[in-house]
């Protein structure tokens, strides 16, 4: 996956929860779009759309941005961090078997959730379904076994610590049909877990889930009018014949695409747009 763009309405409160309780680096700032992420990664996309309105809770769009870390030190700075200095936001946490995962939620209401994987060998699969669980995990008692000194020092000056990524987006969509349609059946991913009441995880080479759809608050929702929050999702294949087969492929589905040459975008039935390029033209 790659970077997640939110339309926002207060850009600079906005940049300081990612830089400041996130712990990812403001990478540029140009006018009304900064970028935060990680080294030369992009991780979240701001655009400033202060004419915008929030959304309805109830519509489509996004759930949550998932950032993936590189070790469970690495998680838990950015935990400490963010409860430091935004402890409203925290909303949950869960030992979900593939990961240990926090969920807060932005001071514009989107959700973001900070995990890290467990080792791929101890994942279990059945059937060619991931198991994954929701088991309390503890955050305090987390804290006290993975947060070491330079992950203290660096939460409190700002800083962060390893690598971290998009490990995969949750979207809020109306119906989970639509949804298997949409994103296994044309776009191309594959089902790793449909049994999970009014929910549908799907991923490329063997994840437990780049993308998710739920339908837990927006059940029934239309398409998105233009409002705060989601403004794209964006998708990495490795390779420009990829990205080719892809366009060939939402041709003979019909779907309405946009080539410039270098990425290709579309919107789902919900009008999220999702945007996909090749690595190798980054």
């Amino acid at each position: 996956m790659g970077a997640v763009t939110l339309r926002v309405a207060d850009l600079d409160a906005m940049i300081r929860y990612y830089r400041d309780g996130v712990t990812l680096q403001l990478l540029s700032h140009d006018g009304p779009v900064a970028v935060l992420g990680r080294g030369t990664t992009p991780i979240v996309i701001l655009e400033h759309a202060p004419e915008l309105k929030h959304a309805s809770p109830r519509s489509a769009g996004l759930f949550h941005t998932a950032i993936l870390f590189d070790s469970r030190e690495a998680l838990a700075t950015a935990i400490y961090s963010v409860a430091s200095k935004y402890p409203g936001t925290f909303t949950g946490s869960a030992d979900h078997l593939v990961s240990e995962a926090f969920y807060f939620t932005d001071p514009e209401g989107n959700g973001v959730e900070l995990y890290f994987d467990r080792d791929r060998s101890t994942w279990s699969w059945t059937h060619g379904q991931i198991e994954m669980a929701t088991i309390f995990l503890d955050p305090n008692t987390y804290l006290r076994e993975h947060l070491g000194q330079a992950g203290a020092d660096a939460a409190a000056s700002g800083l962060g610590l390893g690598d971290a990524v998009v490990g995969h987006v949750h979207l809020s969509v109306g119906d989970i049909d639509s949804a298997r349609e949409f994103y296994v059946h044309r776009l191309g991913f594959e089902t790793t877990a449909d049994g999970w009441p009014g929910a549908l995880f799907v991923s490329a080479g063997g994840y437990h889930h780049h993308m998710a759809m739920n339908t837990w608050n927006s059940a029934g929702a239309g398409r998105r009018g233009l409002a705060l929050g989601l403004g794209k999702v964006e998708i990495v294949v490795p390779t420009a014949d990829d990205l080719g087969e892809l366009g060939e492929r939402m041709s003979h589905y019909d779907v309405a695409t946009r080539d410039d040459g270098r990425t290709l975008a579309f919107d789902d039935p919900w009008s999220n747009l999702v945007e996909v390029r090749a690595e190798e033209r980054r």
